[in-house]
């Protein structure tokens, strides 16, 4: 099938335009629905890639870590995310336990999975295995992952917690804050600029080079 990379189609209205290469932080809109076509970037593959990996290393710490510290007198006690999902499970909260934990555990993390997978193989100009269901998955995950959305509601619950008792964050929430800045800045990139950085190379012209 024959591609033509040097084109765009808005997603919106399909009209049809010629891309250039984006400066930094540039945006192109549609001309006729107004809708965003896509942006440029500072990030190389490499410097994604590291994002991607920072971002691996601070979701893995803000899982295994306690997020928050509470203590009554003698009495404390350590909470990490999973803790607090399976908590959920048991009280009257018990029905928003399981999108809890899909949005600020589960798609996250198959999010930074398939950044890492697909930016693994980008970084050598190939495409990964299952490479266009990967970018399929990272934009249908991309509404559902609201790492920013559990670390205010922890911060809320630590304020409103700290009237009656001793709070103390934990390592987990550093971690988690450092995750959600990262994860956002991985997200946010175009992802067609992968389809150009994997972008197959051009066969040569057989028939130029007999001639020559």
């Amino acid at each position: 099938m024959k591609t033509y990379p040097d084109y765009i189609v808005c997603e919106h209205c399909d009209s049809v335009y010629r891309r250039r290469p984006g400066r930094f932080y540039e945006q192109a809109h549609c001309a006729t629905c107004d809708a965003l076509l896509y942006r440029g970037g500072r990030h190389d593959v490499d410097s994604w890639l590291a994002l991607a990996l920072g971002a691996a290393i601070a979701f893995a710490i803000a899982n295994l870590s306690p997020v928050i510290r509470l203590s009554l007198q003698s009495l404390r006690n350590d909470a990490t995310l999973w803790e607090a999902a399976r908590a959920l499970d048991y009280g009257a909260a018990g029905p928003i336990a399981v999108p809890l934990a899909l949005s600020i555990i589960i798609v996250p993390a198959l999010q930074i999975a398939l950044f890492v997978w697909t930016l693994a193989f980008a970084r050598v100009r190939r495409r990964a295995p299952g490479f266009a269901l990967a970018l399929r998955l990272l934009v249908a995950l991309r509404p559902w992952s609201m790492v920013e959305v559990g670390l205010l509601g922890i911060l809320v619950a630590a304020i409103k917690l700290s009237s009656y008792m001793k709070v103390i964050p934990g390592v987990g929430l550093g971690a988690m804050a450092a995750s959600m800045v990262l994860l956002t800045l991985i997200t946010q990139r175009d992802l067609r600029t992968l389809w150009d950085a994997t972008e197959p190379a051009p066969a040569p012209d057989l028939a130029a080079e007999e001639t020559a």
